[in-house]
């Protein structure tokens, strides 16, 4: 089999996780090449990611590279891949995801009861922020996170709220000083795992391979009922709309919710059955029942103003 060719952005997160992809490839016996690129979101990084537009923010340029056969595969951050792929394009394999709270990273101790100011460019996390600590200022900070770290000390924030992956994945442990709970800081869709994106250009014999030797079945289960609520939902990286997904035995059961922009509603529901995407759908289905409909109606006439 011929080299598999591996499409990555720049940033060391980016490439922390296509390395890991490489390795995994090695071991199983294939040879591999990073094919390194910047994206519309790493080029652009003094508007908010809702402003840029979220659709394909970050995936744009790599898929067009996976179209003209220049990669096999892309790596993405599976929480940065957008509900619907164009024709042609699929994910053929999530890895094993791993702890998938989000995080508050700084130098200091931080107190969610005092006024202080965190750093994010996240909409579900400065909403949830509005929702459950309103005395918590946000600002708008992205970059890399070690430029956010830099900002970060330069005073510009107090703390950054993150990932956890992200930020264990480039050795920052230490500086986690709070992780937040599940219950109010629902993840995002794909928090935690690494997501593979091939086109049908790509032989399947490699496309097979790359699946037998990265996909995580228990993973993939989860993510295929988070990514089905999000599509249901049409949201992106610019929408607050949450979803964690368990495996319960032979069924799945999943969380997920949506939360205006300003905090003041946040609908939450919860359904367990054995078809993960049939379930996510049902999910948001439910949500939008129950008045998430509105929320999501008003988020989107807020953003394009």
């Amino acid at each position: 089999m011929d080299t598999i060719r591996i499409g990555t952005r720049k940033s060391k997160l980016a490439l922390w996780q296509a390395e890991y992809v490489a390795e995994k490839l090695q071991n199983g016996g294939l040879k591999t090449e990073l094919v390194l690129m910047e994206t519309k979101g790493d080029m652009v990084l003094d508007v908010s990611i809702a402003k840029i537009g979220s659709k394909g923010v970050f995936t744009e340029e790599l898929e067009e590279k996976l179209a003209n056969g220049e990669i096999d595969i892309a790596v993405h951050s599976a929480k940065d891949m957008q509900s619907s792929l164009a024709e042609g394009f699929d994910l053929i394999a999530f890895s094993e995801r791993e702890e998938v709270n989000d995080v508050i990273v700084s130098d200091r101790e931080i107190d969610l009861s005092k006024e202080i100011v965190l750093g994010t460019s996240s909409t579900r996390r400065i909403a949830t922020l509005k929702h459950f600590y309103p005395n918590v200022r946000t600002v708008e900070v992205r970059g890399n996170l070690q430029t956010r770290i830099q900002k970060m000390r330069d005073g510009l924030c107090d703390g950054l709220l993150l990932a956890f992956a992200g930020v264990h994945r480039m050795g920052y442990h230490e500086m986690i000083k709070k992780t937040l709970s599940l219950d109010e800081f629902t993840p995002a869709v794909g928090q935690g795992s690494v997501a593979i994106e091939s086109h049908v250009s790509v032989s399947e014999e490699k496309r097979s391979k790359v699946r037998e030797l990265i996909n995580h079945p228990e993973t993939e289960k989860r993510l295929l009922a988070e990514r089905a609520f999000l599509k249901k939902l049409e949201g992106g990286c610019s929408i607050p709309v949450f979803a964690l997904a368990h495996n319960q035995g032979e069924n799945i059961k999943i969380d997920g919710g949506i939360v205006s922009l300003d905090g003041q509603t946040r609908i939450v529901r919860s359904l367990e059955g054995p078809d993960p995407e049939e379930i996510g759908v049902m999910l948001a289905e439910q949500l939008l029942a129950a008045g998430g409909d509105h929320i999501l109606s008003d988020i989107k006439k807020q953003l394009k103003k």
